[in-house]
């Protein structure tokens, strides 16, 4: 154990300060007090003709003002040393795989689909808490970007450095995606786990619904967020002089890429899961993990002990109220003892 003293809310020491100010104000209001009885009564009967006690009320005042300054201090979080404390932390593990396909270049939604997709994560992860997250990379074949970790920073480093390159092969292939996310649980009941897409739907392998059946016969959930629009967007590419066009097809017609919504729905629904996009909400992802996502079952994903401070804040409460107690019980009345002196 340390023996480290610490505040953990300075700010609060305006308070005990404060008191500096209340006993200037209270020995002002006594000495002037004592001046308005001392011009009523002759010079030398002062004392003689009045009950009030000008030392009890000084000392109720410094009572009060050091009761103030004890508060203060007690508001402040005084600790002193570290001790051992045990800590459980409860939550789920999510997958979160984002389309790298060359689609997610269109601009249908600003800056771009993929630029989109990644603020989407990034939002989500900063309201992870307690929850792990990983991240895969997808298009026509999944690669894992990070592991599961509660590391927000870390992760969200890792999100920004994905790149259209991450995946080995173009197209887009759903199944693949929830395939590999469902590789990287362990094998055990999946109440515990989801899978988050975040894509345009344009699944060309047409096995996303079945591996998605796959993930609830484990019942881990599929959640889905879709970035694009119905109406659709053209997909800007470079030419070899570095020059922008758009792609076109075996036909030589510019493709038009399509957030395909109904299919992207019925897989999410398929699993228990649940489906928004860009189009629906301004904040699709966040939307998903603040509702439906948090009906998934938490366990327990670490336990052990944390290091945390030793608060103090107790002894200065107490004996600021040890002084309220008799601040409030001396009065300001003349006691024999005070006709002695």
């Amino acid at each position: 154990m340390s023996d480290e003293f610490e505040i953990l809310r300075p700010a609060a020491l305006w308070i005990a300060a404060s008191g500096l100010v209340v006993a200037g104000l209270g020995a002002r209001a006594v000495r002037r007090r004592r001046d308005a009885v001392a011009q009523l009564l002759p010079r030398g009967r002062v004392s003689d003709a009045t009950l009030w006690s000008p030392s009890r009320s000084r000392t109720r005042w410094m009572l009060a003002v050091l009761a103030l300054a004890l508060g203060g201090f007690a508001l402040g979080g005084p600790t002193l040393g570290f001790g051992e404390r045990p800590q459980i932390r409860r939550g789920i593990d999510l997958v979160l795989c984002i389309d790298t396909s060359r689609s997610m270049l269109a601009r249908d939604v600003k800056p771009t689909r993929f630029e989109r997709a990644k603020r989407e994560i990034g939002q989500l992860l900063g309201e992870l808490g307690e929850n792990r997250a990983s991240l895969v990379a997808f298009a026509g074949d999944a690669r894992q970007i990070a592991p599961l970790s509660r590391d927000r920073i870390a992760l969200r480093q890792l999100l920004d450095a994905v790149s259209l390159d991450d995946a080995r092969l173009g197209g887009t292939d759903l199944g693949r995606a929830i395939e590999f996310a469902l590789e990287l649980f362990e094998e055990r009941s999946g109440k515990h786990e989801a899978i988050v897409l975040v894509t345009d739907g344009e699944d060309l392998s047409g096995e996303g619904l079945e591996l998605a059946e796959r993930a609830a016969e484990r019942g881990i959930r599929v959640f889905v967020v879709g970035v694009g629009t119905t109406r659709g967007a053209k997909i800007p590419i470079a030419d070899a002089l570095g020059d922008e066009r758009f792609l076109t097809g075996p036909d030589g017609e510019e493709v038009v890429t399509k957030l395909v919504d109904d299919s992207l729905e019925r897989l999410a629904l398929a699993t228990g899961g649940a489906y928004s996009s860009t189009e629906r909400s301004g904040r699709p992802l966040v939307d998903l993990f603040r509702g439906p996502i948090q009906d998934v079952e938490r366990r327990e994903l670490e336990s052990g002990t944390a290091r945390v401070p030793d608060d103090r804040y107790q002894w200065p409460l107490l004996l600021a109220l040890l002084l309220v107690t008799i601040e409030g019980a001396l009065g300001e009345r003349r006691s024999r003892r005070d006709d002695q002196r």
